[in-house]
């Protein structure tokens, strides 16, 4: 609306009342109506008005509405904040329901449903509206049809609230079984984990003390045996080819002494003694005994005198100890 025809509202008003019928609106002048508190009277009958605006319900200050003859097909939710509407004039439009919150309107005395194709509960809570007493009648019953309309939403949106309060409670228990499952996983995998560190610690340490019980076992064993056991240490750690070497020598030197007394027994016990290979080694046997006979003197005197010698020192002995 132009500022023109803000400024022509002025001359519609007549006292309380703002008379805006036939001036073929489509559309309510809501913010133009606002500044005009003193208006509780409006008369929007004979337009072309398909709907009211949300904000329209704003305009607190009203007592009676003229909407008759519009083409009005809904109300805006909001209507039931007219706390101080008192009449209300829907007759002839296209009008099936009406919002739930008309329950709020507790001072509504006059209401006028006529020539609306109203849906068949409604309708007959409206009644007929042919003359003043059956529109007050109308209000009151509409009134009553729309509180049981509102009690059974406000029962529907508590059963509705009420569902949903019981799953967001059932949804938190299963939450917290999760949140408790999880956490005693977790200390479970904790204890297991220190479970494990521990018998790993408790192996370290049973390894680290055998090593050193084996290593103060070699310690004793090495003071328990000395320098005996330092020299075979020292034979044992000789080198094994050298060893090896000097066994192998070993072996063909007593190989070559049981050759020639093989040959030397031939030649003395059996009839090759007078071959001439067995003539030297004939000679070198009985020069060989010679020898050992002269030797085996030789050896009878030496422990003779050595057994002459022990006898006078341990005399000696004695007598000095006396």
């Amino acid at each position: 609306m132009s500022k023109s025809k803000v400024l022509n509202l002025k001359d519609k008003i007549n006292g309380n009342e703002m008379d805006l019928s036939l001036c073929n609106l489509t559309e309510v002048p809501v913010k133009e109506l606002a500044a005009f508190p003193k208006a509780t009277v409006l008369d929007l009958s004979c337009n072309n008005i398909t709907s009211l605006p949300p904000e329209f319900c704003n305009l607190t200050h009203l007592i009676k509405v003229d909407l008759s003859k519009n083409q009005l097909t809904s109300l805006p939710e909001e209507l039931g904040n007219l706390g101080n509407l008192q009449h209300l004039d829907l007759y002839n439009n296209k009008l099936s329901v009406l919002p739930v919150s008309v329950s709020q309107l507790r001072s509504l005395k006059w209401l006028d449903l006529k020539d609306n194709p109203l849906e068949p509960t409604l309708a007959k809570a409206a009644g007929d509206c042919l003359d003043e007493k059956q529109c007050k009648q109308c209000a009151s019953k509409v009134l009553q049809h729309m509180r049981a309309i509102q009690e059974e939403v406000d029962r529907t949106r508590e059963k509705r609230l009420l569902r949903e309060r019981e799953l967001e409670k059932k949804k938190e228990a299963k939450q917290r079984e999760r949140e408790a499952k999880e956490r005693e996983a977790r200390k479970r995998e904790k204890a297991e984990e220190k479970e494990k560190r521990r018998k790993e610690y408790n192996a370290q340490m049973a390894a680290a003390a055998a090593q050193e019980q084996q290593k103060k076992r070699k310690e004793e064993k090495k003071k328990r045996n000395g320098p005996a056991a330092d020299k075979k240490a020292v034979v044992e750690s000789a080198p094994k080819p050298r060893r090896s070497l000097i066994g192998l020598l070993f072996k063909l030197l007593l190989l070559l002494l049981l050759g020639l007394a093989g040959a030397a027994a031939a030649c003395q016990l059996t009839d090759l003694r007078k071959e001439a290979a067995c003539v030297p080694i004939n000679v070198a046997v009985d020069d060989s005994l010679s020898w050992a006979r002269v030797q085996e003197g030789v050896v009878r005197q030496l422990v003779q005198n050595l057994s002459s010698m022990a006898k006078e020192l341990l005399e000696s002995t004695q007598a000095s100890k006396n």
